[in-house]
């Protein structure tokens, strides 16, 4: 069962800012345009990490004694 609060919430919104950063913000910094396409793919395949990871997120039974 997936878990969409994970999908949703988390790793689509971080894929777009990712998306933004590397596309609209890295060319209007002049001299480090590198790093900050950097950090905005890092951020978007992040993104894309938790997306999957909460496509595989599972609930568990909590064991009573």
């Amino acid at each position: 069962m997936a878990s969409r609060q994970i999908s949703l919430g988390i790793g689509i919104p971080m894929i777009v800012v990712g998306a933004l950063v590397a596309f609209l913000l890295a060319p209007t910094q002049i001299g480090i345009e590198d790093t900050v396409e950097f950090v905005g793919s890092l951020i978007g395949i992040l993104g894309v990490v938790i997306f999957i990871a909460g496509l595989f997120a599972q609930k568990t039974t909590q064991i009573t004694t």
